[in-house]
């Protein structure tokens, strides 16, 4: 009897500490897409199969949560989708104002972010200009949804606006912690008015780019896709999207541009250092994407390959962290063919992870493709001016 009840005791010792916890909703519980497009898989796991797609605004029934995953069924079969993309469809009556007793809102600041949703873990599609108004649709704990100017809609900040109720709000700050966003409470000396969703408003660098030749170049193409995205999209287009967006903001600067491919076309490696040289570059930029197995890796990083070409690495990347969402991984030395083979100062940037969810979602906004151009134009103007 003793051997049988010592039995039942380690049993129960092994369920407590070695089965997943796993809390059931409320059964048929609606839960709705909030800003991005998110995958259905097989079970609870990026490294599952993917089955199916939701888009911003559908809604589906859950019935389990595990570990950052919510449980439903799609075409009549089991399948799991990552909560941090859902939000409860009943949540808009929970802690909400109407309209009516709070019509618009001001930013009072500039570069005040505007995200998908709620919170700090969503997307920044963009940020405010000092006095712009916004008409309030709802709000949700400390965060005001509004619509934009061209008609879609966002979420700002509460305690960012003009809004009295928000004088005595405690400042909450983004941090990186180990290359994951998190939140800690740090209090404004000045007015105990929170900074964590206010923009870096730093200047950017005096000076124009006014005589000086950059060749952009956006990694792979035509035959060669580069990396696939976790949405099954390819590296190459993202690298061509956002070398336009760069092109665009050097010649604005002042800046000679050349691009090594304008469309989908292949380029070797050896033509794209020859199209460097041919022109004299006064830089050479290479713009890839990155991808691992390990879906949790993430940030952007610059490389080089000339010890006289570090500095140039250095003063792009630390322009890219001032500008960016993302979390920097630094420099590093690398033995890359456009940079080996360059004669010309030449840097490869790898500008976030294509296999990780947040990144990959910020990557796929004009918003972050936008800031990558003013981190690279800010980061020339430094190198060449010093």
């Amino acid at each position: 009897m003793r051997k049988i009840c010592f039995t039942l005791g380690i049993a129960v010792l092994f369920s407590l500490f070695f089965i997943p916890q796993v809390s059931h909703a409320e059964d048929g519980q609606t839960y709705k897409v909030n800003g991005t497009t998110v995958n259905v898989r097989t079970a609870a796991s990026t490294d599952s199969d993917v089955i199916g797609k939701l888009h911003e605004g559908d809604e589906i029934d859950i019935f389990q949560e595990s570990h950052g995953w919510l449980q439903t069924y799609y075409n009549d079969q089991e399948a799991w989708v990552a909560s941090q993309f859902m939000t409860p469809a009943d949540s808009d009556s929970q802690s909400n104002i109407t309209a009516s007793s709070k019509e618009t809102i001001t930013a009072p600041s500039s570069k005040v972010r505007i995200r998908t949703g709620p919170g700090t873990e969503y997307s920044i599609i963009g940020q405010t200009t000092e006095g712009e108004t916004y008409p309030l649709l709802k709000t949700t704990n400390d965060w005001y949804k509004v619509t934009l100017e061209d008609g879609q809609t966002g979420w700002i900040a509460s305690w960012l606006t003009d809004d009295p109720e928000q004088e005595n709000t405690q400042g909450k700050t983004e941090t990186e912690d180990n290359g994951q966003q998190t939140e800690q409470v740090e209090p404004d000396t000045k007015n105990n008015k929170p900074q964590e969703e206010q923009a870096d408003t730093e200047a950017p660098a005096n000076g124009t780019l006014e005589g000086y030749t950059v060749v952009l170049d956006p990694g792979h193409g035509g035959k060669d896709p580069g990396s696939s995205a976790q949405d099954g999209t390819y590296e190459k287009d993202y690298t061509l999207s956002v070398a336009n967006k760069v092109a665009a903001k050097l010649q604005n600067a002042g800046a000679n541009v050349i691009e090594t491919r304008t469309d989908d076309t292949f380029v070797s490696l050896q033509n794209r250092v020859n199209i460097s040289g041919t022109n004299n570059a006064n830089a050479f930029i290479s713009l890839h994407f990155n991808a691992y197995p390990e879906s949790t890796i993430n940030g952007f990083s610059t490389h080089y390959y000339a010890a006289e070409d570090s500095r140039l690495a250095q003063d792009v990347q630390s322009a890219l962290s001032r500008n960016m969402v993302l979390s920097s991984r630094g420099i590093t030395k690398s033995d890359y063919h456009v940079l080996r083979e360059n004669s010309e100062p030449a840097i490869l940037i790898e500008l976030g992870f294509i296999t990780n969810t947040n990144d990959l979602a910020n990557i796929q906004t004009d918003y972050y493709q936008n800031a990558v151009a003013d981190g690279v134009t800010e980061g020339l103007i430094n190198y060449f001016q010093n």
